[in-house]
């Protein structure tokens, strides 16, 4: 039980900080999203790399596989993605849609279970995605175009989190090899700005928050690693509403986005998918288990 408590504390701190993202990256102006996403290649490398030396961790470079390699390549263009659209989505005002996107990201991993590993769906989750379906189209009428930020971070996000499951590295080792891939592109990048580089021009405050994005990124990815080794993904699965719920309310209550009538109804018809889905996982899981017990117990 202390494990258990101690994982789901873990669990929590990962999500709050991941919630509070908000609020971090606008400090990071006058740099724009794409040097923001450079510099946060860059020094996460150095702080992942210097959490790996103190724990003397290596062994695990002659055990990666080139399929594995090839999967973080491509996980590391995926999340590259999806950390420059979140910057920019928080930097440019957007913090509200970009809350959105990851609360219709379990909504784009149950799709990608079905069109992707052949899963099949149980009743109640067909009704979750169908109205993760319809808040998507009330958005868009009341966006007066499609939500193009929110849905390519819940792809994005989603596909990353698909192939880190296929590539089977651990959280640390899997963040290494993903900025080491980003790490030439990234400084080609910062290297072509020249003088555009807001690096070393805007004072020794601003290098220094734009060198512990490394810190922010590995913190609450170090965090959320401890918490799934002892925490049962149905309650995983519940707190990783924390991050959106707290977004959403950095969008409304701090950088004072509008919301209008049709975009509250959206993100009610969201919350109600939510709803659903997160009742028949536990619904589902409650009733599973004794039934696994009570099978294991007439096999023995």
């Amino acid at each position: 039980m202390p494990d258990l408590r101690r994982g789901v504390w873990y669990g929590i701190a990962a999500y709050v900080l991941w919630g509070l993202f908000p609020l971090y990256w606008p400090l990071l102006k006058p740099s724009g999203a794409v040097e923001i996403l450079a510099h946060r290649m860059l020094w996460s490398l150095a702080a992942v790399v210097a959490i790996l030396a103190v724990r003397r961790h290596w062994k695990w470079i002659r055990r990666m596989t080139r399929r594995q390699v090839l999967l973080l390549t491509a996980a590391a263009a995926l999340v590259s993605a999806n950390w420059g659209v979140y910057i920019y989505a928080v930097n440019s005002g957007h913090v509200v849609e970009s809350a959105l996107g990851y609360f219709i990201n379990p909504l784009v991993s149950i799709l990608f279970g079905v069109v992707i590993l052949g899963e099949r769906l149980r009743r109640w989750q067909w009704v979750a995605v169908g109205l993760g379906a319809t808040a998507v189209v009330i958005l868009t009428l009341g966006y007066g175009q499609l939500p193009w930020i929110a849905l390519t971070l819940a792809f994005s996000f989603g596909l990353y989190g698909l192939v880190k499951k296929k590539a089977q590295v651990g959280a640390a080792e899997s963040l290494t090899i993903e900025t080491l891939v980003m790490l030439v592109p990234a400084a080609i990048y910062l290297f072509t700005l020249g003088g555009g580089n807001t690096f070393g021009n805007h004072g020794t405050g601003h290098a220094l928050l734009l060198i512990s994005s490394g810190i922010v990124t590995a913190v609450p990815l170090l965090f959320f690693a401890a918490s799934v080794i002892t925490v049962p993904l149905t309650i995983v699965g519940l707190l990783q509403y924390i991050a959106p719920v707290l977004q959403f309310l950095c969008g409304v209550l701090i950088v004072k986005e509008t919301m209008p009538a049709e975009r509250w109804l959206g993100f009610g018809v969201v919350w109600l998918a939510l709803a659903v889905f997160t009742w028949d996982s536990l619904r589902y899981g409650l009733v599973k288990q004794p039934v696994q017990e009570k099978e294991l117990a007439t096999v023995g």
